[in-house]
């Protein structure tokens, strides 16, 4: 089966960061006030803002979804909303690795379908992501897999709504084109952008399932070797 791709301008849908952010507690709103101040400021608020931060979470049960750090590479922060268009979930992780894999579990039908879509299982998340890997991110990856170590085929039913006209409003607020890869595997491939370390990215996207499975995977990869594609950044060509 060949790729469908989609190549477009990342727009991240602001309604649903914005009430995401609201419906959560002080905590999620000091990381939201970080991300919109001034660079020179950023750097040493977040630097602070860390320091208090929750250690490793390893699970994080929320609305009876279970959100998982025990890959490594990352820490989960903290976790909020509902899963909805109107309050996603809001998962905020400190990334100090180069492949870090989310978990996700207690796909079902008591949690069921809350974008809209036709599947039996869909929800909505941001994920708020903190460079502390050591290295600046100019592109991001994230592929969504039913099995650790296979890409998702098509017949497995997982995927980023896939079919679903209202997915147009994925997208990232550090990253200003992205493409969606639906087969032979389903991937998101954020680019046009910059992340310095301390700094932060969101990212927005819709999770499906046809034929909910126990648990699913968000493999995450930051793309660091810049090699000369930001020679205004002080890449060595």
């Amino acid at each position: 089966m060949g790729i469908a791709r989609r190549s477009g301008r990342a727009s991240i849908h602001e309604g649903q960061i914005q009430s995401g952010i609201a419906h959560s507690d002080d905590w999620i709103g000091a990381a939201r006030r970080i991300l919109l101040m001034p660079l020179l400021n950023k750097r040493l608020a977040l630097a602070l803002f860390l320091v208090v931060t929750p250690a490793a979470a390893g699970s994080i049960t929320h609305e009876g979804i279970s959100f998982s750090d025990e890959s490594g590479d990352f820490t989960i922060l903290k976790v909020t909303g509902t899963g909805s268009l109107s309050d996603p979930f809001v998962v905020v992780e400190n990334v100090t690795g180069k492949e870090p894999i989310l978990i996700i579990r207690g796909l079902d039908e008591r949690f069921g379908n809350r974008i809209g879509s036709n599947s039996p299982f869909g929800m909505a998340l941001v994920k708020l992501a903190v460079n502390h890997s050591g290295r600046p991110w100019y592109g991001y990856r994230i592929e969504i897999r039913s099995r650790p170590r296979s890409p998702s085929p098509d017949s497995d039913g997982v995927s980023f709504a896939q079919g679903w006209h209202g997915r147009d409003t994925m997208g990232s607020n550090g990253f200003h084109h992205f493409v969606v890869t639906d087969a032979p595997y389903d991937a998101l491939n954020f680019s046009d952008g910059w992340i310095d370390e301390n700094n932060s990215v969101s990212f927005s996207v819709f999770i499906t399932d046809l034929r909910l499975k126990p648990e699913i995977y968000l493999l995450q990869e930051p793309e660091t070797d810049v090699a000369c594609a930001w020679p205004r950044r002080g890449a060595i060509c």
